[in-house]
C-alpha cells in the first residue's frame, strides 16, 4: 500500500528540497510483431535502455521512496525499420494511486503515432534540457516532464507549473529539427498542442479539474467519504465543461475521454438519481460519441 505524501513534499519542498531520487517505475516493452523475423537482440536492448533511461535519471528536486515512485507502462510498437532508422508509435499510460485504497486511477493513455527515431545499439542515450541531441531522448524527456506535470496537478493546485515548463523547453529545442511531432503547423494532435492544452491560460480550469476530482474527489472517496467525495467530482466536471463550450474541438478532450471513460461510470453506477443525471448531462456533451453509454447509468440503482 503506498503512502500518499507526494502533496506535502511538492508543496512545501519543490523549490528547496536537495535530496534527490528516481521518481519513475516505468514498465517499457517493444513490440515487434508488425516486423517479424527480424533481429531481436537491438530490440530487447532498446527496451532495456528506454528503461534505464526513464526509471534510472532524476527528473526533479523531490524526493521519493522506492514505494512511492510513479507507475507507468510505455510500449514502443515498431511498424518499420531501415538500418537504424526506426518507425513507430508510443503507447504511453500513468497511473496514479488512490488514497487508503488499492485503487489506481489512470491519469493518461495516450498514443503518440509520430514516435520515430534514430537508435544506435550500445550507444547511450544522451540527454541535456539545452539542445536537442536525438529525438528519441528528446521524446522521451517530454514524456517524463510532461507526465509529471499532470502527476502533480492532481496532489497540488497547478502542482505542475514547472514539469510543464521543463516540457517546454524540451519542445522548444526541438524546433530546430526536422522530426515530427515538435511543431504547431504539423498537426492538431501531437506533442506541442499536448503540451500546449496545458500551458494555455485559457485551459486553466482542466488543471483545476484534475486537482479537485483527484484530490478532493477520489482521495475522499478512498478515505471512506464516498458521497462527499462523489459530489467534489460532480462539482469538478464543471472545469472542463466551461472550456468545452468555449473549445469543444480541443485536442486534449479526446484523451481526457479516452483516459476516463470506464472511471466515469464507475463512479456514477451508484448515488443520488439527481446527481447522476446532472453528471450524465456532462458526460454525455463531452464525449457525445458514448452518450449511450453514459445514459445507462441513470437506469442503475441509486443508492439509498
Amino acid at each position: 500500500m503506498k503512502k500518499i505524501i507526494i502533496p506535502i513534499l511538492f508543496l512545501l519542498c519543490f523549490l528547496s528540497q536537495s535530496i534527490k531520487a528516481q521518481e519513475f517505475n516505468f514498465t517499457v516493452t517493444v513490440n515487434t510483431k508488425q516486423v517479424a523475423g527480424t533481429d531481436q537482440r537491438i530490440y530487447e536492448a532498446l527496451q532495456e535502455a528506454v528503461m534505464n533511461f526513464m526509471n534510472s535519471r532524476v527528473w526533479t528536486n523531490i524526493r521519493f521512496e522506492e514505494q512511492e515512485r510513479i507507475e507507468g507502462t510505455m510500449v514502443i510498437v515498431v511498424k518499420s525499420r531501415d538500418g537504424n532508422s526506426i518507425t513507430g508509435e508510443l503507447n504511453i499510460g500513468l497511473r496514479r494511486p488512490i488514497y487508503k485504497s488499492n485503487y489506481n486511477s489512470t491519469l493518461l493513455n495516450y498514443v503518440d503515432n509520430d514516435f520515430n527515431f534514430v537508435y544506435v545499439e550500445s550507444q547511450p542515450l544522451d540527454f541535456d534540457d539545452n539542445s536537442y541531441m536525438s529525438n528519441l531522448t528528446s521524446m522521451l524527456a517530454f514524456y517524463a516532464y510532461y507526465c509529471l506535470g499532470v502527476y502533480f496537478d492532481t496532489f497540488g493546485l497547478y502542482g505542475g507549473d514547472q514539469m510543464y515548463k521543463a516540457a517546454e523547453q524540451v519542445v522548444t529545442q526541438a524546433q530546430s529539427s526536422a522530426d515530427a511531432g515538435w511543431k504547431a503547423f504539423d498537426s492538431y494532435r501531437n506533442r506541442y498542442w499536448l503540451l500546449e492544452n496545458f500551458t494555455n491560460p485559457a485551459y486553466r480550469p482542466i488543471r483545476q479539474f484534475l486537482y479537485e476530482y483527484h484530490r478532493l474527489g477520489l482521495d475522499v472517496m478512498g478515505n471512506g467519504k464516498v458521497d462527499e467525495g462523489r459530489a467534489t467530482i460532480t462539482k469538478s466536471l464543471d472545469y472542463i465543461k466551461s472550456v468545452y463550450s468555449s473549445k469543444p474541438n480541443l485536442y486534449y478532450f479526446q484523451i481526457l475521454n479516452d483516459t476516463k471513460r470506464d472511471e466515469w461510470k464507475n463512479v456514477y453506477s451508484i448515488g443520488p438519481q439527481q446527481e447522476r443525471t446532472k453528471a450524465v448531462n456532462t458526460l454525455r456533451e463531452l464525449d457525445p460519441t458514448h452518450a449511450e453509454e453514459y445514459e445507462e447509468l441513470l437506469n442503475a440503482k441509486p443508492k439509498m
